[in-house]
């Protein structure tokens, strides 16, 4: 069952993030050193989690007028469960219920696990002259960071 984080589980889903991004080593893709995503999160009202204790996370910002999911990571003991398809689902529900025209998110074009999977679930490639002033930030930021490792796309879906 997908639900909004309460504070405690935050702590909890470092371990789950860390594992899945370790998936990425095994098609050649490290990530910099530093801390996860979610450790730098201050308010669970932007994650949303599967289970209890919670077995994936999805993360959500705002980012010009849409909502963004900034992290899906689902742990590899549970992954091909349906998890990631039932986080991404309550992100479309919940950026429908907001009012959002559409969810964006930056992920690696190639790895199997990444655009391919979120243009099954609906998700197709944002070209650039479609990126607001915010989402062109975010991916400056990612590169700035060292996360564009590998080949990575824009993709969006409408809600």
């Amino acid at each position: 069952m997908v639900r909004w984080a309460e504070a405690g589980d935050l702590p909890g889903l470092v371990s789950i993030e860390l594992a899945a991004d370790g998936l990425f080593e095994t098609v050649g893709i490290t990530f910099p050193p530093g801390t996860t995503m979610i450790e730098e999160v201050d308010d669970p009202g932007t994650v949303l989690v599967e289970g209890t204790p919670p077995a994936g996370f999805a993360l959500v910002t705002w980012v010009d007028g849409n909502l963004h999911l900034d992290q899906l990571a689902v742990h590899p003991d549970s992954m091909r469960q349906g998890i990631g398809g039932r986080l991404v689902a309550a992100v479309i529900d919940h950026a429908r219920a907001a009012g959002a025209p559409r969810v964006t998110l930056t992920t690696y074009r190639d790895v199997p696990w990444n655009a391919p999977w979120y243009a099954r679930h609906g998700f197709s490639v944002l070209p650039e002259e479609e990126w607001g002033p915010e989402l062109r930030a975010v991916v400056k930021h990612e590169r700035e960071m060292g996360i564009e490792v590998a080949s990575r796309v824009v993709m969006s879906r409408a809600c």
